[in-house]
Order: structure tokens, then sequence, then C-alpha cells
């Protein structure tokens, strides 16, 4: 697989959506891995102009992420006592919730000019979360000879994707930051740990795997290996690195005690992710109970409120991802950080 796709370590950058950037993921390709753009989050022009930033500062291979996630049903009755709920907050920085609650993410999906796009580029990877990619993109895309790979979280889902015409999949376990890649919320999660799902996935699929969650180092790296995948993705890790786009207050969380303490919060955005505790999450406990607005209605909420209190000088309130293995992060340059990742899993192996 790698020699397939020109990448030289068996390391791939986590798309991380809002904190990748195209300096993150040049640096990456430039010293061996796969660097990744999360554009599950970016119109059509914003996804241009990094892409375009990328190719200029690169000419190795990426991987380009998508969400295929569902589109959101609304309940408006649901929706009411989600903003009555958050009145308060919003009160204290003198602002009001968003009426009514916008899907400020538009699935890949529904997306037709940024499939557009993605056939324009043909980036050497595509990667996709929340679920299955349209069929007719994969035999578009598979037939420009675009490597296809895309997030699981259980056996079932793992076999659908596969099924789908995946080239790969990524393992993706509990103990990973950010989004959970289940398809359907509505059931439960497996919550299965890297090391058992990659070895689950191994044996009952036929493509690579690709282990992610909690890997921070390159020994990590070489355990993932032992296991049966075929490279490890790393997103976590690359957060404290100058390149990102994580704030000041993001990268001091990341390196405070509560990266010892992450916590899974749906209240953020409608579904189940992994975050660095802060004033949000301790709000969201006390909203245990409350039916939570569909993904990403929910993250409009948020997103409003975080601007509303970073406009007076409180961060406390943003999305700030992180896997469990937070207290491991370093904050080097990216080239800096790879180099140690592949001295570590040269050491191991």
């Amino acid at each position: 697989m790698l020699h397939r796709l020109g990448v030289r370590l068996p390391l791939f950058q986590a798309p991380m959506a809002g904190v990748s950037t195209p300096a993150l993921a040049a640096a990456v390709c430039q010293a061996g891995g796969l660097g990744a753009l999360g554009l599950g989050a970016a119109t059509v022009a914003q996804a241009q102009m990094q892409i375009a930033e990328l190719q200029a500062k690169t000419k190795k291979p990426f991987n380009l992420n998508f969400f295929v996630h569902a589109p959101a049903v609304q309940n408006t009755a649901l929706e009411h006592a989600w903003c009555k709920a958050f009145e308060p907050l919003f009160a204290q920085f003198g602002a009001h919730p968003p009426t009514p609650l916008r899907e400020i993410y538009t699935s890949l999906h529904q997306d037709e000019a940024m499939q557009r796009l993605l056939l324009a580029v043909r980036p050497a990877v595509t990667s996709f979360h929340f679920g299955v990619p349209p069929q007719a993109l994969v035999r578009a895309l598979k037939a420009a000879g675009v490597f296809l790979v895309a997030t699981a979280t259980c056996v079932e889902e793992a076999k659908l994707l596969e099924k789908a015409g995946m080239d790969a999949l990524i393992a993706q376990g509990i103990e990973a930051g950010g989004h959970r890649g289940i398809f359907e919320t509505t059931q439960p999660d497996t919550a299965l740990s890297t090391m058992v799902l990659t070895q689950l996935l191994h044996k009952t699929c036929q493509i690579p795997i690709i282990a992610a969650g909690g890997i921070m180092t390159g020994h990590a790296i070489a355990a993932a290996l032992k296991v049966g995948a075929t490279a490890a993705q790393l997103g976590t890790a690359f957060i404290g690195c100058p390149e990102s786009a994580a704030n000041a207050a993001y990268r001091t969380a990341l390196t405070g005690p509560g990266a010892f303490k992450t916590e899974m919060v749906t209240a953020l955005s409608g579904r189940l992710a992994r975050s660095l505790p802060n004033k949000f999450t301790a709000f969201a406990q006390t909203l245990a109970g409350q039916a939570c607005p569909a993904y990403p209605l929910a993250y409009d909420m948020a997103k409003a409120l975080n601007t509303a209190a970073q406009d007076q000088g409180e961060y406390g309130f943003a999305a700030q991802w992180a896997g469990q293995g937070a207290p491991l992060a370093r904050s080097l340059p990216a080239a800096s950080l790879m180099a140690s990742l592949k001295a570590e899993l040269e050491q191991k192996i």
C-alpha cells in the first residue's frame, strides 16, 4: 500500500478539520509521511485555496478528507429547548443563541460542487468520515486512480466500507481525539480500543488497516504494525506543531492537567467526540438527559457561543479536540516531530 502511494513511512497525519493546515500537511509529506487536509468543514472556495497552497508547498502525495454524514433531521421543539438552555450563557457575553439552527456543514453526499472539485484535483488519497461515500463518486475516483480510505469504529462498519470499494480502512479506537466516525448515532458505541479494533479488522477484512487513536510515538506506531496495521494515523500528536491552526488557548490546554482527563462530549456538535475538558464540556454535563439537536445543528450553537465568548476574551468554549494520548504531545516543528517519530519507529523495528 505504502509503495503504491509513494509514502516512505507508515505514518498518516489525521485530517483534523480546523486544525490541519497546508503547511502542516506539506511538512508531513516532505518528511516521508502522508499529510492531510480536513475539508469536511470547508466551502468549495476554501477547499480550493487550501489545496492550491498545499500543492505549492509539496509535490508529494497527500490525502483530502471529507464528511459523508447523513443530513440532519430537524426537530423544531427540541432545537427550541436547546436554545433556551443556552440563553443564560449567551447573555453572559451580551449575545443571543442563533435561531433557527443551521446545517453549517454540507455532507459530501449533497455537495456536488465539492465532488467535482475532488475529481478535478485527483489527490493520491481521499478519505471519508461518518459513513459510506456516494457509490457514483467511489467509481469515478477509483477510475481516476485515487486511493480510497474510510473510518470504521467496528467490524460491521468495516465490512460495509470494504464492500463499497475502499482500498484501506482506518481503525478508529475509542482513544482517538475528535469525532467518532460512527455511522449510525442512534446505535450503541462498541467503544473498542485501537489495538483490539485493529486486530479484529486485520482478521476479518481483506484490505489494509490503518490504526488510529492514542498513537503518539514511533514506539506506538511499531506496536500497531505488530498487531496487523499497515500504517498508523496520528492527529493529537500534531496539534502542538507550530504549523497547526490551534490557537494559544488550545495549545495551553493541551499541555495542562486537563490533557490527562479528556472527555467524550456530544453537546458540542451533535456527535460524540473526545475533547480536552474546558468550560463548554463542564456546561455540557449540566445538559445530561436533555436531547441534543442533530449534527451539525448543535455545532452551529456551539460555534456561535464560542464566537461570542472570544469577542469578550473568553476562550474556554471552543472545540479543543484531543485524544487520550494528549499528555504525550510534543510542541515541535512538524519536520522535527516526524524525525523523532521515525527514529523511535526504527528503534523498535
